[in-house]
């Protein structure tokens, strides 16, 4: 019986027995390097389980010359590596020894609903101090991984790999390589940044792509479409970080190979937000398992995994040097590497900076206006069709670069018959407030997706955004159909690129609810999922009220992020503070004018974003004023002007026009009109921002910010209100 039969049919229920036939490990071969086992495996027939004792802490770590508060488990980060074997009992304790709840999913195994380890879907969260038993039969085998599903604590190191060997096991030496990005800022600092479209992370990695840049380097033109296109600047990634990481440590060396010696390498992005170019410095890249399922070898020079991925990859010691196995962030700020070998270093060739305005140049060209892609024609699929290559330097021609058209099983993978059940996801988008989601909805905002034990469901997935989603469902293989046929390859992530059209399918044999997520944390924390849910399944035991619990669930994408912006110049103080989620945001501005423009002035709305690009925002709220500074009777509307004293209500709607300019229109209780045009954080330079606004109250506003930090910059401004002025800014 082929292997993708022997996981269909194995009944994944309550009732499983955990009494059950099982292989024990026996190592032939074993190096330490740098705390590492490298081993090669046969196989013997004693049944057992196996107990893992988990303890999941906080901590500080310094990866980066830096401390920073991290989540360890077992006194290490990643997590110690797991090791199982076909057909054994996995019985797992974590102990939750912090001060928040805290959780485990196994990502990738195929396991009783109950034990999947989502807080509050399928398993309860582990509360500080309390302990809980994951206890499940292993009925696949192949290079998996676990990590925290709660919050963002995936980002502060609560992950690790999990091995299971296949029964016999191949003897041959091994190395397992998980990947990780790492931060020494505050996970929910960044969230709330990406939510409030701070461009600190794009100063930080150079890709703010300014009106500045843009001039000198002859893109005036495309800087120009892009923003008339409303769209911000191009990237292949939200985050910058300050190191990756293989296993904990930015280089990793294993000097005990030998010329001609073949070592395969586990190989899992456990990033929370980051692809990886792989390359090895003595040669080909022999891809042979994709997501702990098998493929037919097939050689490649160069590969990307995309985030929560695994491959299994073989390589060879061509001679007596130290070869280099590089993994390099997507957007080329670092890498990390592992050292094969001894002697002499080889190392793998750098990739070097992209050229951020040939991806404008293209992006531009795929926009419409509504901030819609346009149908170009083309049914771009399976990564055959890298668009980013524009803003490759390197000569791409000569270089094999792996994509899933190139996977193929070596098994019969064919669903068995039934009822198929199509669904079409079209992956949504908004980059200016990040808001993820599938046709245009966050997962709160959704009903789950009922199926039925017994059909087939095929997923027609296409990206409408302009980046990478790595699709993630949990508890199931899907076929990813790439013109093999019966051989299509099994996967439990698919990464989908911008325009890209792919079809998944899977058998629905199991219960319950899973879930189906972009494994880009922050997109996934944003709403870009949906919850599979089995009809007719038996009650979960774990999750005694589901509905309270699903609204505990939901709350990722309903969170409301807090902003302020301060600014203290010798004229007074101006600033705003905000606070918005996905949908509903509420802000207050204020001005107080010293010296000889005294006076104050609040506006304060709250309202409700609209349409899937959130260009409409209606709003209410109010205004009181009181200056003595305008000198105008009369508004623009010919209404007397109440620019000096006010106190009203309003109501109106703001509009994003090209060129990201604001457009405002209210009346307030007195029936006063007001409209005004503003922009906020032109970027002139990579740090120099430009702010405008005028109104037909006769106000207007011209000033300039330099940004030294995050939260810190130097600034000056006219106002009509306040005169000229200069100081600082303090932003949060």
């Amino acid at each position: 019986m082929n292997r993708i039969l022997f996981v269909y049919l194995i009944v994944v229920s309550y009732s499983i027995s955990f009494a059950q036939p099982t292989y024990n490990v026996k190592k032939l071969y074993t190096t330490i390097v740098n705390d590492t086992a490298v081993n090669s495996y046969v196989i013997d027939t004693n049944p057992k389980a196996v107990r893992y004792d988990l303890y999941v802490r906080d901590t500080t770590v310094n990866f980066t010359g830096e401390k920073a508060k991290a989540i360890d488990i077992n006194g290490s980060i990643p997590g110690p590596t797991l090791y199982f074997t076909e057909g054994d009992t996995a019985e797992i304790y974590v102990h939750n020894e912090m001060e928040i709840e805290t959780s485990i999913h196994w990502h990738g195994l195929i396991i009783p609903n109950q034990y999947d380890g989502v807080p509050y879907l399928t398993t309860p969260p582990i509360k500080p101090g309390q302990t809980y038993l994951y206890k499940f039969p292993l009925v696949q085998s192949g290079t998996y991984w676990y990590h925290s599903h709660s919050g963002l604590q995936e980002q502060s190191g609560l992950n690790g790999a999990l091995i299971i060997y296949k029964r016999p096991e191949p003897p041959m030496k091994e190395y397992t390589l998980l990947l990780s990005d790492w931060t020494n800022e505050n996970p929910y600092e960044i969230e709330r940044s990406l939510h409030m479209a701070s461009d600190w992370y794009a100063i930080q990695k150079g890709s703010v792509q300014s009106y500045g840049e843009a001039l000198t380097q002859g893109y005036f033109m495309t800087k120009l479409t892009n923003e008339w296109k409303r769209m911000l600047a191009m990237d292949v990634s939200d985050v910058y970080y300050n190191a990756f990481l293989t296993n904990g440590k930015i280089q990793q060396a294993l000097p005990g190979l030998k010329p001609g010696d073949k070592i395969k390498l586990r190989v899992i992005n456990g990033s929370s937000s980051t692809y990886f170019w792989l390359q090895f410095a003595g040669g080909k890249l022999t891809v042979i398992a994709s997501d702990g399922s098998d493929v037919v070898p097939v050689d490649v020079d160069r590969m990307i995994v995309g985030v929560a991925e695994t491959y299994d990859i073989i390589v060879t010691i061509p001679d007596n040097k130290s070869y280099e196995f590089r993994a390099t962030s997507e957007d080329r700020t670092h890498h990390t590497s592992l050292w094969l070998g001894n002697g002499a270093k080889v190392s793998a060739p750098t990739l070097p900076t992209l050229e951020y305005f040939e991806g404008m140049k293209m992006m531009n060209d795929m926009m419409n206006m509504d901030g819609t892609m346009k149908n170009m024609g083309m049914q771009m699929s399976l990564q055959q069709m890298d668009m980013n290559t524009v803003m490759y330097p390197e000569n791409t021609d000569t270089i094999t670069t792996l994509n899933y058209a190139m996977l193929k099983a070596p098994f019969k993978t064919t669903l068995p018959k039934g009822p198929t059940k199509v669904l079409h996801f079209n992956l949504t988008g908004n980059m200016n407030r990040y808001v993820w989601s599938i046709n245009n909805k966050t997962l709160s905002e959704s009903d789950k997706i009922l199926i039925k034990k017994g059909e087939n469901v095929k997923i027609i997935l296409y990206n409408g955004t302009m980046m990478r989603h790595p699709m993630h469902l949990h508890g199931h293989y899907f076929r990813v159909l790439n013109g093999h046929g019966d051989y299509d390859p099994l996967k439990n992530v698919i990464d989908i690129m911008p325009m890209e059209i792919d079809t998944i399918e899977f058998a629905a044999r199991y219960y319950g609810d899973w879930f189906f997520h972009c494994h880009i944390l922050y997109h996934m924390m944003s709403g870009m999922g949906r919850i599979f849910s089995y009809e007719d399944s038996p009650q979960n035991p774990e999750i005694p009220d589901p509905k309270e619990a699903l609204q505990h669930f939901y709350s990722d994408d309903r969170m409301f992020h807090p902003m302020v912006r301060v600014g203290l110049e010798s004229s007074g103080s101006d600033g705003e503070a905000m606070l918005a989620n996905t949908r509903f945001q509420f802000q207050t501005e204020w001005h107080v004018g010293i010296n000889k423009m005294k006076g104050y002035e609040d506006e304060t709305e709250f309202g409700k974003y609209l349409d899937p690009m959130q260009w409409w925002f209606p709003y209410i709220g109010w205004d009181v004023r009181n200056w003595n500074t305008s000198g105008h009777d009369k508004n623009l509307f010919g209404q007397s002007n109440t620019a000096d004293k006010r106190k009203v209500l309003v109501a109106g709607v703001q509009y994003t026009l090209p060129m990201l300019v604001i457009a405002d229109g209210r009346i307030d209780t007195q029936g006063k009109l007001r409209f005004q045009l503003m922009r906020d954080d032109i970027p002139i330079t990579a740090r120099l921002r430009l702010n405008l606004m005028v109104n037909t109250d006769r106000e207007s506003m011209v000033g300039f910010r330099y940004i030294i930090t995050k939260y810190f910059g130097i600034s000056t401004h006219y106002d009509s209100d306040m005169g000229y002025g200069a100081g600082i800014t303090l932003n949060y």
